[in-house]
């Protein structure tokens, strides 16, 4: 179709930097798994702890921590030609636990584990605290899209469940990727001015969805123990599209401070599935 207008080119030019953008956010948000992706795989570790276990039988979740470093069966996963600094991850004893230590200083980069099934535990469970927050977080605004810790879980949605403009763009960000990105994205997360309790969609796209945990008010180097039902806040977040929980792609456990360029330091341990509460 030729545009007859100026105006009418200038609205489609419009139109596809919206989209480049969307993309690029889609693309940052919930590249998982990407094989172009940087992935720093963390070393291997002679005298390793074992997995966590969960309470019952079911899969195994690899430790974070693993003989004072970062846990085997997770990589840090960046973007391609990423430009913000890698959020640092690192292995550190705090308050008598070992920890995963989350430092974003204007930084991004995801902690993923791709699970070798796609089987589904019902529950999640973890300790964690902040020990430095961000105080420019604003999880409902672009600009403030940081938080100092999250934990994700991401699932193989069909896409005929996914609305119509976002399928368009989520075809287009894995066509740019080369990726199969997940098409569903569920974050647990702390920091930020939103409502304890509430559900939020990611400021850039609806493809990843936060339920707020705990806040930006929530007391400093305190551990603070949750233990969430996946199904239950999966058809929450996303019950309106998938009628089942699709498959699970990969766990991820995240910081990041690109968006405000401020420093946040979090710590995660004791993630781990459990077949009940």
């Amino acid at each position: 179709m030729r545009l007859k207008s100026k105006a009418q080119r200038g609205r489609c030019t419009e139109l596809c930097s919206g989209l480049g953008l969307c993309v690029v956010q889609l693309l940052t948000l919930v590249a998982a798994s990407p094989a172009r992706a940087q992935a720093l795989t963390a070393p291997a570790v002679a005298a390793a702890e074992p997995a966590v276990a969960p309470s019952a039988a079911g899969p195994m979740l690899p430790a974070l921590v693993q003989g004072g470093q970062m846990g085997a069966g997770w990589r840090v996963v960046t973007l391609p030609r990423q430009k913000p600094p890698i959020t640092r991850y690192a292995a550190e004893t705090v308050a008598g636990r070992s920890a995963l230590r989350i430092d974003a200083v204007a930084s991004y980069g995801n902690l993923v584990h791709e699970p070798s099934s796609p089987v589904l535990p019902p529950r999640l469970a973890w300790s964690w605290r902040v020990q430095q927050g961000n105080a420019r977080a604003d999880i409902s605004s672009r600009t403030g899209d940081d938080l100092p810790a999250r934990v994700c879980l991401s699932f193989d949605l069909p896409l005929d469940r996914v609305p119509f403009i976002e399928r368009q763009l989520l075809r287009l960000a894995r066509s740019r990727s080369g990726e199969n990105l997940p098409a569903a994205t569920l974050c647990w997360v702390w920091g930020g001015s939103a409502v304890q309790g509430q559900l939020l969609d990611n400021a850039y796209t609806r493809r990843v969805r936060y339920i707020v945990l705990r806040t930006q008010d929530e007391p400093m180097d305190t551990w603070r123990e949750e233990n969430r039902d996946v199904l239950a806040d999966f058809k929450r977040a996303f019950g309106e599209e998938a009628p089942t929980v699709p498959p699970l792609v990969a766990v991820i456990v995240a910081g990041d401070a690109d968006n405000t360029g401020a420093h946040s330091v979090a710590y995660v341990a004791g993630l781990r599935w459990l077949t009940a509460p």
